[in-house]
């Protein structure tokens, strides 16, 4: 070994001193901390367990300090029109759709639910869903895109230009027939007409024996629906059955870009029946292209229609005020193009709300003529309730029931008097009376058996 590797080692007596010195250091600091109090030495233990623990089985959160915006999908509220002469009002709002509702549609002219409430229905707030947070959406916010809701199925239509040119020519009659007034029923459902839908055309036909009804249904113009009708036929009133056109109906108006939209699945159809708003719908296309007079397959008719002139009927009216509180759509009666009407189309499609019942109905006519009331250019009449709408739905029970004693015998006929001196028309409010039984003695059985042509047994049963 060379001198200059030995000087290099360090001496023996150096690291002999310098382990000893860590040896009295390692004493001190023993000596020291068994000087602190257990609890605080304990303390001391603890926090390094805890420290430790942490370091071992942290959690690790991907959010930054200060969270992006969360991206939400929001469904717009639309407001549906101004405040009525009673204070009332009426707002629209999305909420999600039922698709199974619309592989089969109720057709018939529905009333409201039974409730005690006469008021229009109180606002809501817009219902909406937001995304939930993810780190991928953290870190690159996507685009929440509203999924395109398709409709499965849409009642059945008219070849185009063959609707137009068959009401026209089914108007036009003949040399021997004319069509004095023009009728328009809509039924938008896979069944048939009944024995009270029967009872309707009946009382039409002996109120306007020259008359012609177009029912637009496509579910009537078929073989079962010409077997109905036959009766009526036969006996020589005029009465056709033909599917809907809604193209040929709706264009030229706010209803064209409205049912393309739906067609499309972009318009959310709601949870009330999409047959009962298409008929909503179709009833105003039909005058506002035609012209002439809208019942609900539901609507006794007891007089003739033949002084009426672009007329609506008022279904409830302010007893403090005695101005109409609201209006009702079951029967209309307008000259072809009136303004009126072609303001109800685009309230319809400008505040469509599928799920608030009579929103597009009853409620709508109601919010537009109260903006219009008084407005120039808009020639119409708001007829009394006792015009079409003598008994309403939450009554209606007491026009089936026959007489209990001699004091509800007297009132019966008191009523009966009365509609049959100030009334054209009587709603028997289907969804509300379609399960009744017509008692003998009841006002709708004096009312049948002076309204009905064949006047048979199944009146019973209605």
């Amino acid at each position: 070994m060379s001198m200059y590797e030995e000087s290099a080692k360090p001496s023996e007596p150096f690291l002999l001193f310098l382990l000893h010195l860590l040896q009295d250091l390692k004493k001190s600091i023993l000596a020291f901390l068994l000087s602190f109090p257990t609890s605080l030495f304990a303390l001391i233990l603890l926090f390094l367990l805890a420290y430790n623990g942490f370091s071992v089985f942290y959690i690790h959160l991907p959010f930054p300090v200060k969270s992006p915006p969360v991206p939400a999908n929001f469904y717009p509220e639309n407001t549906a029109g101004e405040s009525m002469r009673n204070g009332f009002s009426s707002s629209s709002s999305s909420t999600t759709s039922k698709f199974a509702s619309l592989v089969m549609y109720s057709m018939k002219e529905e009333d409201p639910p039974v409730i005690l409430k006469t008021h229009l229905p109180p606002l809501h707030k817009p219902n909406f869903s937001i995304t939930p947070i993810t780190e991928s959406s953290v870190s690159r916010p996507r685009r929440v895109r509203k999924p395109k809701r398709k409709l499965k199925s849409l009642p059945s239509e008219a070849r185009s230009g063959s609707f137009p040119a068959m009401i026209a020519e089914f108007f036009a009659g003949n040399s021997t027939t004319s069509c004095k007034f023009r009728f328009f029923m809509t039924w938008i459902s896979s069944k048939s007409f009944g024995e009270r839908e029967l009872l309707a055309m009946e009382s039409l036909f002996k109120s306007h024996p020259k008359a012609c009804l177009v029912i637009v249904s496509s579910s009537m113009n078929s073989r079962k629906g010409s077997q109905f009708l036959r009766p009526l036929l036969n006996k020589g009133f005029r009465v056709m059955a033909i599917d809907p056109d809604f193209d040929y109906v709706f264009k030229n108006t706010y209803a064209e870009a409205w049912f393309d939209s739906l067609r499309k699945g972009n318009v959310n159809p709601g949870e009330v029946s999409l047959g009962q708003n298409l008929s909503n719908l179709l009833r105003l296309g039909l005058l506002y292209k035609f012209g002439g007079i809208y019942v609900d397959t539901d609507i006794i008719v007891l007089k003739s229609f033949s002084k009426l002139r672009n007329v609506i009927g008022a279904q409830t009216i302010d007893v403090e005020t005695g101005n109409w509180s609201r209006l009702n759509n079951a029967v209309l009666i307008f000259d072809k193009h009136h303004p009126l009407l072609y303001k109800f189309i685009q309230e319809f499609a400008l505040t469509f709300d599928g799920n608030k019942w009579g929103h597009n109905g009853p409620y709508l006519v109601s919010r537009v003529v109260s903006r219009l009331s008084g407005r120039p250019g808009f020639n119409f009449t708001v007829l009394p309730p006792s015009a079409f709408y003598p008994v309403d739905w939450s009554r209606i029970r007491s026009l089936f029931r026959g007489p209990r004693d001699q004091l509800h015998s007297r009132w019966l006929h008191e009523k009966l008097r009365h509609i049959q001196s100030q009334s054209l028309a009587v709603h028997l409010w289907n969804s509300q009376s379609r399960k009744l039984k017509v008692e003998k003695g009841s006002i709708i059985n004096h009312i049948m058996l002076n309204c009905c042509i064949s006047c048979n047994s199944a009146i019973a049963r209605l």
